[in-house]
């Protein structure tokens, strides 16, 4: 028996299946200050099937000290005894290990700190995004070494949403370290979709004293309002900032159709930026058209916004012959597990094929996925397959989320938005 194993061999507990998907007890999500985080005899968990990747799944680990609760920070070794590293653990997830580091440095406030500066340092002198915006993403995840977290800024608000119940125990402490760095006043806390099912919480949002509802942001010039209460994930969509930019040079005089338009951002800059000749958007959340009628007003834009389920208004406009220039498909995300991929991919080539047809002979079809479990490779040829017999398609552009999404090198799904521009011509 390796020496390095025995503090905790008397604490050891066999790998496990899940615990039952009801919701963990409060003091397992009550949040941890940072500065208090523990040094000295960490919980350790035995991982014996070693990978780069910073999520280590059930299946790789072996014996975990009795000691490790729901989101404590524990120590990492290999099945030798060998230091593997520190990581945030949840014995209620499948994604049981979150990966902070492969060293033997403990995760202290000092190393928050660091790594939250490095974050901000990033955007605000490396990619200069603040020239741009003043909505951007300043945590990305693993890509930010903070996995099962992201934070955006919206103007003086950072709002976080959390994946992991170690994450979201820390947000706080990491939102006001970023807060000292980016000179912000407030900051919001939210759990992700599926977070009672994947990690046992599904806690309410924290926010700071005074926190306001809403925040006025700007990109390349357009004003957008962002409404947190109504609003999906962290408030506002930062990762297409660029691609609206880009897309929007297509538009002129154009006719534009923006599926899935959520709060018009596609929408707007199309008309604001692109000057396209008439421009409809189509979501069926209702809040989210509201928001997005009132972004058209906001800058003076004539917007036509639809409060609709998308399937059915293509197949109306199908059987009316109504055809686009512009087509944005721009979906929510369709695959949350490795299990939904088939369906969900079958939902993707469902909506690509009414939407092809929808767009005018040399018009332009513009394609997203935020799935980040299905790859680049995947939804090309799933539009490609969509495209009906009697037209081709020409595939001119691939782009992906702005530079403040950056990707990391051993985690391909932080490479999780895709947008194909293709040309759609008849044979």
């Amino acid at each position: 028996m390796s020496p390095q194993r025995k503090p905790y061999m008397k604490h050891v507990k066999r790998n496990s299946k899940p615990v039952s998907r009801g919701p963990l007890a409060e003091e397992h999500f009550l949040p941890i200050d940072l500065e208090e985080e523990p040094s000295g005899n960490l919980p350790v968990v035995e991982v014996k099937a070693p990978v780069r990747h910073p999520i280590l799944y059930r299946k790789r680990l072996g014996n975990f000290d009795t000691r490790a609760r729901p989101g404590d920070l524990v120590r990492l070794e290999l099945s030798d005894g060998t230091h593997f590293g520190h990581g945030l653990f949840n014995s209620r997830a499948e994604a049981t290990i979150r990966v902070l580091n492969r060293t033997d440095e403990v995760p202290s406030y000092a190393w928050w700190k660091r790594i939250a500066q490095q974050a901000c340092s990033v955007r605000r002198d490396l990619l200069k995004v603040d020239a741009d915006t003043n909505a951007y993403r300043v945590i990305h995840a693993e890509a930010d070494l903070l996995p099962g977290i992201v934070i955006d800024r919206y103007d003086n608000i950072l709002s976080a949403e959390c994946f992991s119940l170690g994450m979201y125990r820390r947000a706080q402490g990491i939102l006001e370290l970023i807060q000292a760095e980016l000179k912000t006043e407030h900051w919001r806390i939210t759990s992700a979709p599926h977070s009672l099912d994947h990690e046992g919480f599904n806690e309410p949002g924290l926010s700071s004293p005074d926190c306001p509802k809403q925040s006025m942001v700007e990109e390349f010039g357009t004003k957008f309002k962002v409404d947190f209460d109504e609003g999906h994930k962290t408030g506002f969509f930062c990762d297409q900032r660029d691609n609206r930019q880009q897309l929007a040079k297509f538009c002129e005089g154009k006719s534009v159709l923006d599926l899935c338009c959520y709060t018009g951002g596609f929408s707007v800059q199309a008309k604001r930026l692109g000057s396209a000749a008439e421009v409809t958007g189509v979501d069926l959340d209702e809040d989210a058209i509201e928001t997005a009628k009132a972004n058209a007003k906001l800058n003076k834009q004539n917007i036509r916004f639809v409060h609709a389920d998308a399937f059915p208004y293509m197949r109306d406009m199908i059987t009316n012959g109504k055809q686009y220039d512009v087509v944005i498909l721009d979906p929510p995300k369709l695959i949350n597990r490795r299990e939904d991929y088939e369906e969900g991919r079958k939902k993707y080539y469902d909506m690509n094929r009414l939407a092809t047809q929808l767009v005018a002979p040399g018009g332009l079809l513009l394609s997203c996925s935020c799935s980040g479990l299905m790859p680049p490779e995947e939804l090309s040829k799933t539009i490609a397959a969509s495209i009906p017999d009697n037209s081709c398609g020409r595939f001119l552009r691939k782009w992906g989320a702005a530079s403040d999404h950056p990707v990391a090198a051993h985690c391909p799904e932080t490479e999780y938005l895709k947008a194909y521009l293709v040309q759609i011509e008849p044979r």
